[in-house]
C-alpha cells in the first residue's frame, strides 16, 4: 500500500473516500496527526500530514519515527513524501518538481533518527536509499501532464528552522548537492529501516542563498509565492500517479532487516520483539 506524507501546503487529497482515520499512538510517540485511509481511483492509499493540522509542527519538531511507524503498522509498503526545496543547480529552476536518488544529513543530531538502539542493534543499508521504480512512476506521471520533473538528485537536509547562509549554501553545492531541505532526513531512512520504498517530491520554491543578486535569495515570502503555483502541479501529478498501476517495492527496501538485526530475539523483551515484527512486516 502506497503512503503520502503530504509538506508544506498539501494537508489533505482533494476526492479521497475516506475508509477510516487512525490516530493511535505508537511505541515512539504520537505521530503528527491522523492518518487517514482512503481510496483515490482504484487504489487504497494512506495520508499524513506532516507538519500536522495548521502546520503547527517546525521541522526538528516532527516526531518522525512515529510517522513511519504509524504508517508501516497500518499496512504501507511504499512511501512517497512531498516537500518544499532549494535549489543548490541553476538548472533546476523555482516552479520545476525534483526528485532526489541521494542524501547529505547536514542535520545536528537533535532528532531521533534511527528506531534501533537501547537494546535493539541493527545497521541498515543506505547506499540507495530511494525507491527508483517509485521515482519512475511519478516521472512517467509528470511527463503525461507536462510538468518539468528533474531526478537523480542529492538533497542535503539542514537542521532549521532557520534559512541558511550564503557561506551554507555555497558549501552545499561543493559538496555536489542540488537541492536543500529540513524534512527528509531521517524520514528516508526510517523508510528503508522500516522496510518501505521510500522517494520524495521536491517543489522547488527558490535558489536558496547562493546566488550574488539578493532578490534570488530565499524568503518565507518567495517560498510561500512560489510554492502555491507549484503546489497545483504536484497535486496533478499526484493524481495521475494514482491513475496507473503502482510499482513494486524493490526487495532491497522490502527486506533491508534481513542481514541488519545483531540482536538475537532471545535478547529481546516482549514489547521489542512487538514493535520490531511491525518493521519486519
Amino acid at each position: 500500500m502506497l503512503a503520502i506524507i503530504g509538506g508544506t501546503g498539501l494537508y489533505d487529497l482533494p476526492g479521497l473516500q475516506l475508509i477510516d482515520r487512525l490516530s493511535d499512538t505508537t511505541p515512539f510517540g504520537m505521530p503528527s496527526g491522523d492518518i487517514v485511509r482512503g481510496r483515490l481511483h482504484d487504489h487504497e492509499i494512506l495520508f499524513l500530514a506532516r507538519h500536522g493540522a495548521g502546520h503547527r509542527l517546525l521541522p526538528h519538531e516532527v516526531n518522525y519515527r512515529a510517522n513511519v511507524f504509524a504508517l508501516k503498522r497500518a499496512g504501507a509498503t511504499m512511501l512517497l513524501g512531498f516537500s518544499a526545496v532549494g535549489s543548490l543547480a541553476l538548472e533546476v529552476a523555482p516552479g520545476m518538481l525534483a526528485m532526489p536518488e541521494q542524501y547529505v544529513d547536514w542535520t545536528r543530531g537533535g532528532r531521533e533518527r534511527t528506531f534501533f538502539g537501547d537494546g535493539v542493534a541493527a545497521h541498515v543499508s543506505t547506499a540507495r536509499p530511494v525507491s527508483a521504480a517509485l521515482v519512475g512512476a511519478v516521472e512517467a506521471a509528470a511527463q503525461r501532464v507536462g510538468a518539468r520533473l528533474a531526478r537523480g538528485l542529492t538533497y542535503a537536509c539542514v537542521e532549521g528552522p532557520r534559512l541558511g547562509t550564503q557561506a551554507e549554501s555555497h558549501l552545499l553545492r561543493q559538496l555536489g548537492c542540488h537541492l536543500v531541505g529540513m524534512t527528509n532526513v531521517p524520514e528516508v531512512f526510517l523508510a528503508r529501516e522500516a522496510q518501505m520504498a521510500y522517494a520524495t517530491v521536491g517543489l522547488v520554491t527558490d535558489y536558496d542563498s547562493w546566488l550574488d543578486d539578493p532578490a534570488q535569495h530565499v524568503s518565507v515570502g518567495a517560498i510561500f509565492e512560489r510554492y502555491g503555483q507549484t503546489l497545483s502541479l504536484a497535486r496533478q501529478v499526484l493524481d495521475e500517479v494514482l491513475r496507473a498501476p503502482l510499482p513494486e517495492p524493490e526487495p532491497d527496501s522490502r527486506q533491508a532487516l534481513a542481514t541488519a538485526l545483531l540482536t538475537p530475539d532471545a535478547a529481546l523483551s516482549d514489547e521489542q520483539r512487538t514493535w520490531l515484527s511491525v518493521l519486519r512486516a
